[in-house]
């Protein structure tokens, strides 16, 4: 490969990532990303599919420098170290972020040439590597729990000559400086405690929200917490996790896939997959939280989507694109009926109240969303 031809691509990567204005222009433009990502899986009918790079070049700079998540690691299994032609399932515990996202979450922060930046979650390294070129490598600090995913992004930096501080650690734990910004590319909820305490006075933090797509950008607060809102835009990323890969769920949507349930009714509004109609999702998220969903549609156009909880609370409703469901139900709560009264407020209002809602945490941790006479708490 010449240096020229992927300069090329990373020049038109940055037409779309940000704009020629924009301070992050030049560093999109001059990180080499199919550097920090030789190997990626691809998702493949259900499962994963592994992509080398190596071996085939011009896949590899389509893939490297289009404005898409390239995923790196699947459970605890990483690209880099699959054998050729593997397939993979499960969830995906690390990636290179689309540049897209990682330009709105800069922007977001607000940061300045001087500022001192924390990159939770390291991932590929890519994200530090950009931050890197702006601020210089000793106004960046990229942390994650993987030992190999900092051993490798710190290798794969130095690399190109960028050397940021890399550090292995818990995110949700203690951290190891203060910054006037801290920049999540991954998600929680509620706020670690330690962020709050090692934002410097004045200091912003940007993340999401575990299980949704709410972007909370917040500034410190003198006695410790911090004030915001979520914003108007919309991201999904990865939850923190505390071991190599995501625990289990405690139940699966098998053993309630055909159960009559204890309340057959028909359901007001049409079956639709929940995890894509991403206001709606985040809503139910901050109103009954940690539901598990599955969406399945036949050639015929017949729909089903699947709700469950941990608590044993579950809801199948199936129905035709259009015509109101068929919805069974159990346990000791009515899934299916909280659905359907938020996507009534929205029917009703044209909108919800998650977007562009004021955010409080105070310094445990704690969010408060408020817009309008709606409340949210997200506590732990």
């Amino acid at each position: 490969m010449t240096s020229h031809a992927w300069k090329d691509h990373a020049a038109r990567l940055a037409d779309t990532a940000a704009h020629r204005g924009s301070r992050w222009y030049a560093p999109i433009a001059t990180t080499p990303r199919h550097r920090f990502v030789p190997r990626w899986w691809q998702a493949d009918g259900g499962a994963w599919t592994l992509r080398d790079g190596t071996t085939d070049e011009p896949a590899w700079f389509r893939a490297a420098y289009s404005d898409r998540t390239l995923v790196t690691r699947i459970g605890t299994t990483h690209a880099d170290h699959a054998p050729e032609g593997s397939r993979a399932t499960g969830r995906p515990t690390s990636s290179s972020t689309l540049p897209g996202l990682v330009v709105a979450m800069l922007r977001h922060a607000r940061i300045a040439a001087d500022s001192h930046v924390l990159d939770v979650g390291t991932g590929s390294g890519y994200s530090a590597g950009v931050m890197s070129a702006y601020l210089g490598d000793e106004h960046v600090t990229s942390v994650d729990i993987d030992p190999y995913l900092t051993q490798i992004a710190a290798q794969r930096l130095a690399g190109i000559d960028r050397h940021p501080d890399i550090v292995t650690l818990d995110a949700t734990g203690p951290l190891p400086g203060a910054y006037d910004r801290i920049v999540s590319m991954v998600s929680v909820r509620p706020i670690p405690p330690s962020w709050l305490a090692a934002l410097n006075p004045g200091g912003r933090l940007v993340t999401t929200v575990t299980n949704t797509t709410l972007i909370i950008t917040a500034d410190k607060t003198t006695d410790g917490g911090a004030v915001g809102r979520v914003e108007r835009d919309r991201a999904g990323f990865m939850a923190t996790r505390s071991g190599g890969d995501y625990p289990p769920p405690a139940s699966t949507f098998d053993a309630v896939r055909e159960l009559d349930g204890d309340t057959v009714t028909t359901g007001r509004y049409p079956v639709l997959d929940v995890t894509e109609a991403w206001d709606l999702q985040s809503m139910l998220e901050l109103t009954a939280p940690d539901i598990q969903h599955h969406f399945e549609q036949r050639p015929d156009g017949q729909r089903t989507a699947w709700m469950l909880h941990a608590d044993g609370s579950w809801a199948r409703a199936t129905g035709h694109r259009g015509n109101p469901p068929t919805v069974h139900q159990s346990g000791p709560r009515r899934l299916w009926d909280i659905l359907e009264t938020i996507r009534h407020r929205l029917n009703m209002s044209g909108d919800l109240p998650v977007r562009g809602a004021k955010v409080t945490i105070n310094p445990e941790g704690t969010i408060t969303l408020h817009r309008g006479h709606w409340t949210a708490v997200i506590a732990k």
